[in-house]
C-alpha cells in the first residue's frame, strides 16, 4: 500500500495529498543533482516529485498516473515547479520509455489513503460502496465483474495467490453461493462469515486479503510492475538510478528479482531500507514500506 495520506476535516470530502515515504532516503538514493531530469512514475499526490524539484536547482519532472483524480491533485500541488513538471496519464507499463532520458526514476507502489478513504472509489470495506476498484477508471474490468461472474476455482486462485489468504477455497465457495454483490460491505460480510471464528475479530479484518486481492487482479498491478522493470532501464542514463518503494511481499518479490536479473543495473541496496522508528511514529502506513535502488551501469 502506498501512502499519500491526507486527513479530511469532518463532514469534508478527502482531499488528494501525499505525504512522501522514505523522503530523505529517495532523495539520497537517487543522488538528485541540478539540472537532472527525474520519471515519477506513479506520481499520486506529488509528494516524492516535490522534494526532488526543491533539492537542487533546475531539476526537471516528468509526472505518471494512470488515475485522473492523482494527476489531477499533482497539477496543483507542483504548480508552483511550472513547465519544469510535465503531467502525463498513464499507466507506467504503457508509457513509452525514450532511451538514456532520466537522470533518476521513482516509482511509489499500490494503493493511496486517498482512494481507501473515498468510499465511491470502491477499496475499501469500511463503507458501503461499488464494487469498482479501478485505478484508471477509463478500463472497463471491475471488483463487480470479477466477484460475479469469475468461477470458484479462479477465485480461489487469486485469493491464494494476490491475497496469500489460507482459507481461499472455503470463501470462493461462500461468494459463488451468495453472489451477486453490489457493494463491499456485503462482500466483505460474506467473506468474515466463511473463515473460523477465531479468525473474525482479529488484527487484520478477514476480508482485507481478498480486497488486496481482488484489487491487484483489476488493475492487472504485478504484470504491470514486471513490464516496467524490464522497460524503464533502458530510459535511464548511465550512472542514473531507479529507487522503487513496496509495500507487501509479491510486489517486493518482483522488485528485488526485477533489479538484480536486469543486465543494465547494478543493485546499491543489498537488503531494502525501512522506515524508522521516527517516520512510522509521525506516518504510521510507512511500516511495511521496503525501498530498493539499483543503478544503471552498462
Amino acid at each position: 500500500m502506498n501512502f499519500h495520506a491526507f486527513k479530511p476535516p469532518d463532514n469534508e470530502e478527502p482531499v488528494f495529498s501525499h505525504i512522501p515515504v522514505l523522503p530523505q532516503q529517495v532523495i539520497v538514493g537517487l543522488a538528485v543533482r541540478p539540472g537532472g531530469h527525474y520519471l515519477d512514475a506513479t506520481v499520486g499526490g506529488g509528494g516524492h516529485s516535490r522534494l526532488i524539484l526543491a533539492a537542487a536547482p533546475d531539476t526537471r519532472i516528468t509526472a505518471l498516473d494512470q488515475d485522473e483524480e492523482a494527476l489531477a491533485a499533482a497539477r496543483r500541488e507542483l504548480a508552483e515547479f511550472g513547465e519544469r513538471v510535465q503531467f502525463i496519464h498513464t499507466n507506467f507499463a504503457a508509457y513509452q520509455f525514450a532511451c538514456s532520458t532520466f537522470d533518476g526514476i521513482i516509482a511509489d507502489l499500490g494503493v493511496s489513503s486517498y482512494h481507501l478513504d473515498r468510499p465511491e472509489r470502491g477499496f475499501s470495506f469500511r463503507h458501503a460502496a461499488s464494487l469498482d476498484m479501478r485505478m484508471n477508471k477509463q478500463q472497463s474490468l471491475t471488483a463487480a465483474d470479477v466477484i460475479n461472474n469469475w468461477d470458484e476455482a479462479e477465485l480461489a486462485d487469486i485469493f491464494f495467490a494476490y491475497g496469500e489468504e489460507r482459507f481461499s477455497r472455503r470463501i470462493a465457495k461462500r461468494i459463488v453461493e451468495q453472489r451477486p454483490f453490489d457493494t463491499t460491505t456485503e462482500l466483505a460480510q460474506a467473506i468474515a462469515s466463511s473463515v473460523p471464528p477465531q479468525y473474525r475479530y482479529g488484527r487484520i479484518h478477514p476480508a482485507t486479503r481478498v480486497f488486496q486481492a481482488l484489487r491487484i487482479v483489476v488493475n492487472d498491478e504485478l504484470k504491470s510492475l514486471e513490464i516496467f522493470i524490464q522497460k524503464a532501464p533502458h530510459a535511464l542514463v548511465l550512472g542514473g538510478r531507479i529507487a522503487i518503494i513496496s509495500f507487501h511481499s509479491l510486489e517486493d518479490r518482483i522488485v528485488k528479482h526485477g533489479l538484480r536479473n536486469s543486465p543494465l543495473l547494478q543493485v546499491l541496496t543489498k537488503k531494502p531500507i525501512t522506515a524508522s522508528e521516527e517516520e512510522i511514529n509521525t506516518n504510521p502506513r510507512s511500516r511495511s514500506a521496503k525501498l530498493r535502488i539499483a543503478q544503471r551501469v552498462k
